[in-house]
């Protein structure tokens, strides 16, 4: 008859301190052979996470389809970028020391102004507002700072859809600066300096010796506060729609993006850059770092809860 190993306590203890044993080994045996993959892939190189290609340990892209592997340092703060970022959102810097930053072209380590259009290495200081730029147009007024930029301001300002864009934006600033009334009370006094108005023009006509003239009526007439409201929001929503269609898409170089959005930013409204790369809000396209995966403008307001993330 076979021993019972329930009622034998020692034999019990036995078997169970065996099979942890066997686990063990098993558990050392499987942690040996992952770290000696991961050894033997990093002396090969780099798995690239889009498509599976080894690549040297120190690329930046994958040899096989272009995407970046990994992230870079900063040069100037160490913060963390990708390959591809020519712009460092923590300091505020660009960092591509062999790419023109105002046109996109090659450098050269010893080039002191950029061979294509150039501008000069170190920037440009602004001269309507003073404000040290190394892009074309400054990211602190708007202002065009170099000969490309001004003639791509030129042809995108003849533009049919920017003409209407400028217009509607005027029409927002000017609506902007009125007042509504808020009470009977206003109406009354503005219905009274109406009339008013028109008696005096009428009484400088006829000393003029115009019998019966015709008064233009005044551009200042005040309006309701639930009108101003509705004018505002129709405005609004004209530009927004104008914005939507002149969104940019991604582009080669970060430098046509920039570029072509500041020539297309209106005057008179205020707006905000999202970019494709993180869908973060920029006081402009100046402060993305990877605008070539291209953005748009939006209106700042009520709607746009989200928190510009560079105040320059």
């Amino acid at each position: 008859m076979d021993e019972d190993i329930t009622l034998n306590p020692e034999n019990n203890s036995n078997s169970v301190l065996e099979r942890q044993r066997e686990e063990m080994t098993r558990t050392r045996e499987v942690e040996t052979r992952g770290q000696q993959q991961m050894q033997m892939q990093s002396a090969v190189g780099v798995k690239c996470p889009h498509c599976g290609t080894i690549n040297d340990s120190e690329a930046a892209y994958c040899a096989s389809c272009g995407n970046p592997i990994g992230k870079v340092a900063c040069p100037n703060c160490g913060a963390e970028l990708d390959p591809d970022a020519d712009f460092c959102e923590s300091c505020r810097r660009y960092i591509k020391s062999d790419i023109c930053s105002f046109c996109g072209a090659r450098l050269a380590s010893n080039d002191a102004f950029c061979p294509e259009c150039g501008s000069p290495r170190g920037g440009i200081v602004c001269p309507v507002c003073h404000t040290l730029n190394d892009f074309s147009f400054c990211k602190q007024c708007g202002t065009a700072l170099t000969e490309d930029a001004r003639q791509l301001m030129e042809r995108v300002h003849e533009m049919p859809e920017f003409k209407e864009l400028q217009k509607l934006a005027s029409s927002l600033q000017q609506l902007e600066q009125s007042i509504p009334y808020t009470s009977e009370r206003d109406l009354l006094k503005d219905q009274r300096n109406i009339k008013l108005r028109e008696r005096v023009l009428t009484l400088l006509a006829e000393d003029r010796g115009i019998a019966h003239p015709v008064i233009p009526e005044s551009e200042n007439k005040r309006m309701s506060k639930e009108e101003y409201n509705a004018k505002k929001k129709e405005r609004l929503e004209q530009i927004a729609a104008i914005l939507d269609k002149m969104v940019q898409k991604p582009q080669p170089k970060p430098a046509q993006v920039r570029n072509y959005a500041m020539a297309c930013r209106p005057q008179g409204v205020r707006l905000a850059w999202e970019c494709n790369f993180k869908h973060a809000l920029h006081s402009s396209p100046c402060g993305c770092a990877k605008p070539q995966l291209g953005g748009k403008w939006l209106i700042l307001g009520k709607d746009v809860k989200k928190e510009i993330k560079d105040d320059l």
